[in-house]
Order: C-alpha cells, then sequence, then structure tokens
C-alpha cells in the first residue's frame, strides 16, 4: 500500500492531539518524536525480518546463533533486542511489543525499559537518542494518555522502506517541527529554523559531493538535512556529505539524530554540548577540527561566560551580554583553510555594536574574512519578530580576486510574502538572492548579472569605505532602502546607556570649566 504524505501527516497530528489535554504544545516534541521513531525502526526490523524468514526457508538446520549472525549481517542495519530474558515477561523491545500491553499498569516504565534497550543494544547509532524520557513517568504523563498517543499513532501505516519512501517520512517528520513550532511560540520555534531560510543560507554555500558540513548550534538538524537534499536535487550525491552537528539540550539532540535518520542519512555525528564552552569537535592537538560548510542560527544575544584564553579569539573577546560573534569566532576557527566557507544567521545588532564587538568587526574586516552581508525580512522566525541577516565568511585569501578587500551587500529585508503568524520567502526570493550573491562584478563594484527584482538591491562596498564609516556595517550606510537600522530593544537600550552616561561626563566637564571661570547657574 503506498501512502501518501498528507495521509501519513494527519495521522501522526492525530496522534500529536492527544496530548492536548496533558501537556502544552511545545512539549508534544518530546513525546511524539521518540515515539515516532521507536515506530518507525520496529516497522523496518519486522519488515527485514520477514525477508529473512521468507529467503531462508528452512531455518531448522541452522542453531539460533547462526541465524542471527547471517540476519543481522546480510538484512538488519540495527538491533530491536529481547528484553526480560529468562522470565516470563521476555518479549522484544518492539512497538508492537509494548503496544499489546497498553491496558496493563507500568507502561510508562514499559516504553522508557523499551526504548532504552535500543539504546544499548546499538551504541554506535542509538546512544542517548531518545532523549531523558521524563515524559514516560507516570507523573509527567499518564498511562491512559500515553496509550491513547500511540494507539493513535498505531494507525499510521508501517512506516518501512518497502511501505513509504524516506522522502515521505522525512517530509512527516518536518511536518511536524513547523506544525509544533507555529502553534507553541517560542519554545519549539528556538530549535526550528523556517525552511526557506535554510534554503537560501545552504544555496549560497553550494555544499559539493563528499565534503563535510557542520552546524555548531545543531537544533533539529534542519541545515544539515538540507545540505544533503540540495545536492540531491543538483544531480549530486547527498549520502556522500560527512555531517557533524553539537546541540546543547540533549532531547534536542535526539531529535536532530531522529531527524536524520528519518531521511535516511546516517554518515553524521551529533554531539551534545556547549559549543563556546565545549567544543566536541576537535583535532588531536586540542584545536578546533575544520569542515568545508559551516552553518548556523545560533541562539541570538546569548548571555555568556567569556572565554579567558581560548585560541578562537579573534581581535577581542564578545561580552558577556551577547555570545552572537563569539559564534562568528568559532565558525571562523572552524572552516577549512582552503575551501571552507561559513553562514550564520544573526540579528542586525551585530552590524553595528559598538566595544568589544566593534573590535571583532573590526579584526575581521581588516584579515578579508567576510564576504557578504544579506539583510532578511522582519519577522521570519517563529521565536523572534526582528529583523535579521546572514554573514558568509571564506578563509583569509581564498575569495575571489573581485570580491577581495571588500563585501557584498545585499538588502533583501521587502522580499516577503505576509502571513498570518510570519513573514515568508518564496522560491523566487531565494533565487533572485543567490543570482546576486553569484553575479559578477564591473570595474566600479557593481553587480552585472543581478535580476531586475526592483526591491532587492545589492553593492559591493570596498574596505576603504567601510573604513571611512568606522567598521559600521550598518546597511542603510551603503543601501539607501535599507533606512532604518534594525535594531532590538536590548540594542537599543544599551546604545541609550551609552549615550548617557557620555551626555553626563560631558556635562560635568563642561559644569567644571565653567566654574572655573567664574559662570554659575547652569547646574540648577
Amino acid at each position: 500500500m503506498v501512502v501518501t504524505q498528507q495521509e501519513i501527516e494527519n495521522r501522526l497530528w492525530d496522534a500529536a492531539d492527544e496530548l492536548r489535554a496533558a501537556m502544552p504544545e511545545a512539549q508534544y516534541s518530546s513525546v511524539v518524536f521518540p515515539l515516532m521513531f521507536w515506530k518507525y525502526l520496529s516497522d523496518t526490523w519486522d519488515h527485514r525480518h520477514q525477508e529473512f524468514l521468507a529467503d531462508n526457508d528452512g531455518l531448522d538446520d541452522l542453531s539460533p546463533e547462526e541465524a542471527h549472525e547471517i540476519e543481522y549481517r546480510d538484512y538488519q542495519s540495527f538491533e530491536i533486542p529481547l528484553i526480560h530474558k529468562g522470565t516470563v515477561e521476555k518479549r522484544r523491545a518492539s512497538w508492537s511489543s509494548i503496544l499489546a500491553t497498553v491496558t496493563q499498569p507500568g507502561l510508562g516504565l514499559r516504553v522508557r525499559t523499551a526504548l532504552q534497550a535500543i539504546e544499548t543494544a546499538n551504541p554506535d547509532k542509538f546512544t542517548r537518542l531518545f532523549g531523558s524520557m521524563t515524559w514516560t513517568s507516570e507523573e509527567v504523563l499518564s498511562g491512559d494518555v500515553l496509550a491513547a498517543v500511540m494507539q493513535t499513532m498505531d494507525r499510521v501505516p508501517k512506516m518501512h522502506e518497502g511501505n513509504m519512501s524516506h522522502d515521505v517520512l522525512g517530509g512527516a517528520y518536518e511536518y511536524l517541527l513547523k506544525r509544533f513550532s507555529d502553534g507553541s511560540g517560542t519554545r519549539a520555534g528556538q530549535f526550528f529554523t523556517p525552511r526557506e531560510v535554510v534554503e537560501l543560507i545552504i544555496e549560497v554555500l553550494d555544499p559539493k559531493n563528499f565534503e563535510s558540513v557542520y552546524d555548531p548550534t545543531c537544533g533539529s538538524g534542519g541545515m544539515l538535512i538540507a545540505s544533503a537534499g540540495r545536492l540531491k536535487a543538483r544531480g549530486g550525491r547527498g549520502y556522500t556529505l560527512k555531517l557533524y552537528g553539537q546541540e546543547a539540550v540533549p532531547d534536542t539532540a535526539g531529535v536532530a539524530r531522529m531527524n536524520l535518520f528519518m531521511h535516511n542519512l546516517t554518515e553524521f555525528q551529533v554531539e551534545v554540548g556547549d559549543t563556546l564552552r565545549n567544543p566536541r569537535f576537535k583535532n588531536p592537538d586540542g584545536s578546533v577540527a575544520t569542515f568545508d560548510v559551516i552553518v548556523a542560527n545560533p541562539p541570538y544575544s546569548l548571555k555568556w561566560k567569556p572565554w579567558t584564553n581560548d585560541p578562537r579569539t579573534l581581535g577581542a573577546i564578545a561580552p558577556q551580554s551577547s555570545a552572537d560573534w563569539a559564534f562568528v569566532q568559532h565558525m571562523i576557527a572552524s572552516m577549512g583553510p582552503k575551501k571552507g566557507r561559513a553562514g550564520v544567521v544573526l540579528p542586525h545588532g551585530v552590524l553595528f555594536r559598538g566595544s568589544q564587538e566593534a573590535i571583532i568587526r573590526q579584526r575581521i574586516l581588516d584579515d578579508d574574512l567576510l564576504e557578504a552581508v544579506i539583510g532578511l525580512p522582519a519577522n521570519l522566525f517563529y521565536s523572534t519578530t526582528i529583523p535579521t541577516c546572514i554573514l558568509v565568511f571564506r578563509p583569509a585569501g581564498t575569495k575571489a580576486e573581485e570580491r577581495r578587500s571588500g563585501v557584498l551587500f545585499i538588502d533583501a529585508s521587502r522580499r516577503f510574502t505576509k502571513g498570518k503568524n510570519r513573514n515568508t520567502i518564496t522560491a523566487a526570493d531565494i533565487a533572485d538572492v543567490v543570482a546576486a550573491y553569484h553575479s559578477k562584478l564591473d570595474s566600479d563594484g557593481n553587480l552585472l548579472d543581478l535580476r531586475d527584482g526592483g526591491d532587492l538591491i545589492a553593492r559591493f562596498v570596498s574596505l576603504d569605505e567601510i573604513k571611512g564609516n568606522g567598521y559600521n556595517l550598518n546597511m542603510g550606510r551603503y543601501i539607501k532602502q535599507a533606512a532604518v537600522e534594525a535594531e532590538d530593544l536590548g540594542t537599543l537600550i544599551d546604545a541609550y546607556n551609552v549615550a548617557r552616561a557620555e551626555r553626563e561626563v560631558a556635562e560635568a566637564r563642561m559644569l567644571k570649566v565653567l566654574a572655573a571661570a567664574g559662570i554659575e547657574g547652569f547646574d540648577e
């Protein structure tokens, strides 16, 4: 039976909707994704087990050990082990096995035992895959509700390669991610970057066959998956990419791993930890590992504990109040020296904020590492309404000759379709921005191949002009369309406090001079 995309999405949402009286929608993912992936693994294992039995009629001649060796050598790529061996409760840690017990007390504990058994039996693939599993506790989710979710999800047709493609399966997974983010406010949206923003940044960075792709704040793994998908769509071999990600939240890292598996991507490594404090991908000498493509949508203006002595520091250390430039410094350190490139989504404040961030910005510009700034529309994201931008970096000396000693500015802030909850970017918008990014330049720095988009403006700006503006990258200084600086509230408050402090110092100095001259009355 061929399963349509719409059918599997509807039935999966029906299962998620069983949670509506038990927890906020923002928490659905912690329950639905582990259950969905467990069903996928179990259905796949059962399907291949039946193929093994059909192809090996007359197994009576084989010992259990020999049969196990043949099955796992030629048919299975992971193990669904037996649990409670040697007892009357012995059963396989599969979906169907535990589903048969949903009317019995202690369902959550049995589910937890089964999932932990699968992780333990497949340490090279599924370690920590299912996250903390706190939802298996009766105090968090009652057995009745868990049973209802499982029974409803069981109406989803068999989730194996003989019944549905990985494109359908991966699409259903992403549908749930988007659905949770659309309806849940910021909490679910924190680890979900809108598909069109992901597609834009991946199109710009253009991963190639056999390259490595790294996301230091990978969330649900969307940028890693999009890299393989983009390569496949262009006739390449997405499966040849080596995918790496790090995520600070263990449950979200589990979501990423499951997402990658659902898309039939197995050449990946997702680690858990704070990338700034403890980067998990390192060389033998302790330096951070380097990659061909680095992509990220890190948490904006994150408060962090600044480095004290870290080789990733470039120019200065980012302020405690915002780790934006610290993430950039980490990504620059992670770029391969010859063909590496990095793209990161950040708030516009990184373009013009002062103090340590200005020093970092100056160093990066003087080293000619910043290739492009792409201004995006406001209200694209689930977690913030502020406009954002994509910064594109290249290692020193690797820019195209005509792009050296300057930065390409592309203002796409007016290229969007207004929506009920948030704005979106169309495929045509993405194509126009990518065309602008790849456009050739004339001797005056004008783009020769810029499509006539009307409200899409691009300009290559020399480093000398940027220096003349005090290394300020605010797009309004270089592109007339961007008339208003896109500042978040925190940036405005910081700027106001600095201006007020400077004014008070100036007034105190003035009053002192006036008093020395015998002129009084100005301080009343």
